[in-house]
């Protein structure tokens, strides 16, 4: 089978790196791909990810048989579409469907009209409606941005004032709507699951570490770690948010005349009363595709390639029982502003011979023989262990060996589930 994999962060060098273990695998290319994904894949130069009828064009010629869409922007902006117009299938959902992350106000509507457990909110299209809203809620209350904001278009607001002002601050960005949640009290976690249609498979559960510092301080970012499986998701609470969230949703987008086909990842927040639904996203989590693609037993490519093709119901997923995390090594200032071109030095030594650990590079690039940083977050050290206290210290060790002083990580991570173990 002809692969190209598109996009050029650690969740897709993830992705590589399982794709690239298939036995079904005939070719492998990947656009724009970065240094770790050429080690997997050859890289296809000179086709942006918004040039959709390039891409397409590209893979028409070359005779692919399957497209990876790894980032968020082209399915929303319906790339899927174009490929299925001439017959290549795709992972990842249609502009429709991609609308369960593409639009928070989409989703939240289509929760209320199925009854989908997830915050009481408002949709509010103007300031002075959304003033009234938020005085009458009180705070703490969420704000959310509408469209795509890379994991980081919300806002918790502690008082009526910081409310106030993120609600401005979306409306004098261009927006025209913004949503207001109730505050979830609970402890956050995500669930995937694949989606043919109506067939759903639960697809691994993980949880990660959004703000910037140790102790879940500072500003919230794309995540600066993760762990799987998430030991607070019991088998219980998934299959509750099982069929009372994902099912119903794929059921609800298939009524609609727009099947969800991909992974559905659905930020849960589990509360007294159960599982509720956060938001969706319509691909993997980065960086929890780190930590799901080393626990995988399976083959990676047969299982997506069902997936797009209306045949998951054919295949099996298999898990190993062990534990996995991934330590996000950040450019100094990230998320604010960082320099970028710092050298990396020592990465090859950072596994030290050990195969449960591996550097999945999330924003890097070479000039000539250097490997320098050129992103936010530009490194997921990833470890496996027979438990989570096995997998961090393995992973911990693998980046100290890092030589990299413009960066910085979080020492902290796994701690929720690490409570008492000496974390």
């Amino acid at each position: 089978m002809k692969v190209l994999l598109l996009g050029s962060g650690g969740r897709e060098h993830a992705l590589a790196w399982k794709l690239a273990q298939s036995r079904s695998l005939s070719a492998f290319y990947a656009s724009p791909g970065s240094p770790g994904i050429a080690e997997h894949a050859q890289l296809v130069e000179g086709i942006p990810l918004s040039a959709h009828g390039g891409i397409v064009a590209w893979c028409q010629q070359n005779r692919i048989d399957l497209v990876v869409v790894g980032p968020e922007a082209p399915l929303v902006a319906g790339l899927v579409d174009r490929l299925a117009a001439v017959g290549i299938p795709a992972f990842g959902p249609t502009a429709a469907a991609a609308r369960l992350e593409g639009s928070k106000l989409f989703t939240k509507d289509l929760c209320a009209a199925n009854g989908i457990p997830t915050a009481a909110y408002a949709r509010c299209t103007s300031m002075d409606e959304a003033r009234a809203f938020i005085r009458e809620q009180g705070a703490p209350v969420v704000v959310k941005a509408d469209g795509l904001m890379a994991g980081k278009g919300v806002v918790v607001a502690q008082t009526v004032e910081e409310a106030e002002e993120a609600a401005s601050q979306v409306f004098a960005g261009g927006g025209t709507e913004v949503l207001i949640e109730e505050f979830m009290e609970g402890e956050e976690a995500s669930l995937f699951a694949l989606v043919d249609g109506e067939t759903v498979v639960p697809f691994g559960s993980a949880q990660d570490h959004k703000r910037a510092f140790d102790g879940d301080l500072g500003p919230n970012t794309g995540g600066m770690g993760a762990y799987s499986p998430a030991p607070v998701l019991t088998p219980e609470l998934e299959r509750r948010a099982l069929d009372e969230i994902v099912i119903p949703t794929a059921r609800a987008m298939v009524a609609a005349g727009t099947p969800y086909r991909g992974v559905l990842y659905a930020g849960l927040m589990l509360t007294a009363t159960g599982p509720k639904l956060v938001e969706y996203n319509c691909r993997f989590g980065d960086p929890e595709c780190q930590v799901l693609m080393p626990r995988l037993a399976g083959d990676l490519l047969e299982i997506l390639h069902a997936t797009a093709t209306g045949r998951l119901a054919q295949v099996k997923v298999d898990w190993s029982p062990r534990s996995a995390i991934t330590v996000v090594y950040a450019a100094r200032g990230y998320p604010d502003a960082y320099p970028t071109g710092t050298e990396i030095g020592n990465l090859a030594a950072a596994a030290d011979g050990d195969p449960e650990v591996l550097v999945f590079q999330a924003g890097t690039r070479r000039i000539g023989d250097r490997l320098v940083a050129n992103g936010g977050r530009v490194l997921n050290v990833t470890a496996t262990g027979d438990d989570l206290a096995a997998a961090r210290d393995r992973a911990y060790g693998a980046i100290a060996r890092i030589d990299w002083p413009g960066g910085f990580y979080r020492t902290d991570i796994g701690w929720r589930a690490l409570k008492g173990d000496g974390a």
